[in-house]
C-alpha cells in the first residue's frame, strides 16, 4: 500500500481498527500504560524512567555515565519549564510525560512531513495535502479500487479545518499532527465522534441504534449463532451505552463510549515524581531538586551496575 492509499484508509479508519468478521472491532480510545515495567521503587526506578522519557529514550540513558546523565537531564528540565520561571510544576511535568509517551506519533508525522510540504516552507497547506493525497484520483469518476475520493476529500478538508486553529488553511507541524491523530487532542474530539457516528450510522438519522452498533463490530457472515462477546455487547449497549434508554446513542453517549475518562497515568506519575523529589515541600521542583534525584528520573551506567550487582547476588 503506497502513502496515498494509506492516508485514504486512515481518513476512513482513524477511530477504529479493521478486523475479521468474527473478531471484535474496538473503537474505544484508552490511555496506554506508561511502561510495561512493574512500578515498585523499592526494586528499581525502571517504570519511572520509561514514564518520564519514553521506553526507547530511557534505554539511551542507561549507556551514560552519571555525570552525562545529569547533564542531559538538566537540559530536559529547561524544556519542561515552559514558562521559564525556574520551577517545574506538576502540570508541566504531566505535559512532558504525555509528550514523551506520544513520541511514536511525532516520529510518524516527521516521517511523512516531507511528502506534503512541497514548497519546503515548514508548513503544509490544504492545497498541498489535497494535491499530494488525491491528485489525479479526483479526475477518475469510477476508480478501480472502489474508493469515493471526492467524499473522502470533503471529510479530510473538514478535519483539516478543525485542526487548523487560526483558520488560514495552512497547518503547522502541531496542527498537522492533530489532523492525522485527532484522538490525541482535546479540541479534535468532536470530529472523532462525528466521523465515528458517520461510519456507523447507516440510516443517517444522526444516532447509533443497537443494530448499527452491533453491525459495526460483527458481521453474521452466514453464521446463525452469535459469539458470546456479541451477546455481551448487546447487554452493554442497553445497560451502559444508551444512558437515557431511548434505544439509540446520541453524540454525547457516543463520546462517552469511544473517548472514556480513563485513569490519568501521566497525572499520577507527575504527582509521584514531585512528591519524591520536592525537598522543601513547596509543591514544585527546581532543577537542582530534580538533578539531585536524577536516578529516579533517568538511568545511567551507575544505576545499571548497581542493579547488576543485585542480580548477581541473587544467583
Amino acid at each position: 500500500m503506497d502513502l496515498r492509499q494509506f492516508l485514504m484508509c486512515l481518513s476512513l479508519c482513524t477511530a477504529f481498527a479493521l478486523s475479521k468478521p468474527t473478531e471484535k472491532k474496538d473503537r474505544v480510545h484508552h490511555e496506554p500504560q506508561l511502561s510495561d515495567k512493574v512500578h515498585n521503587d523499592a526494586q528499581s526506578f525502571d517504570y519511572d524512567h520509561d514514564a518520564f522519557l519514553g521506553a526507547e529514550e530511557a534505554k539511551t540513558f542507561d549507556q551514560l555515565t552519571p555525570e552525562e546523565s545529569k547533564e542531559r537531564l538538566g537540559m530536559i528540565v529547561d524544556k519542561i519549564d515552559v514558562d521559564k520561571d525556574g520551577f517545574v510544576t506538576e502540570g508541566e511535568l504531566k505535559s512532558w510525560i504525555k509528550h514523551a509517551q506520544k513520541k511514536y506519533i511525532y516520529d510518524n508525522v516527521e516521517n511523512q512531513w516531507h511528502e506534503f510540504d512541497m514548497n519546503q516552507d515548514g508548513l503544509i497547506s490544504w492545497d498541498e495535502y489535497r494535491n499530494v493525497t488525491y491528485g489525479t484520483y479526483l479526475d477518475d469518476p469510477d476508480p478501480d479500487d472502489g474508493f469515493n475520493y471526492k467524499q473522502m476529500m470533503v471529510r479530510d478538508e473538514r478535519r483539516f479545518k478543525m485542526a487548523d486553529k487560526d483558520g488560514d488553511l495552512i497547518a503547522t507541524k502541531e496542527e498537522f499532527t492533530a489532523f492525522l491523530h485527532p484522538e490525541e487532542y482535546d479540541y479534535m474530539k468532536d470530529i472523532v465522534v462525528q466521523e465515528t457516528m458517520e461510519d456507523i450510522d447507516k440510516n443517517a438519522d444522526g444516532f447509533i441504534d443497537l443494530e448499527e452498533y452491533i453491525g459495526d463490530m460483527y458481521s453474521h457472515d452466514g453464521n446463525a449463532d452469535e459469539p458470546e462477546w456479541v451477546k455481551t455487547e448487546r447487554e452493554q449497549f442497553v445497560e451502559f451505552r444508551d444512558k437515557n434508554r431511548d434505544g439509540k446513542m446520541d453524540k454525547e453517549e457516543t463520546k462517552d463510549w469511544i473517548l472514556p475518562s480513563d485513569y490519568d497515568h501521566a497525572e499520577a506519575e507527575a504527582r509521584h515524581l514531585v512528591y519524591e523529589s520536592d525537598q522543601d515541600k513547596d509543591g514544585k521542583l527546581t532543577k537542582e531538586e530534580i538533578v539531585d534525584k536524577y536516578d529516579l528520573f533517568v538511568g545511567s551506567q551507575a544505576t545499571d551496575f548497581g542493579e547488576a550487582l543485585v542480580r548477581h547476588d541473587e544467583f
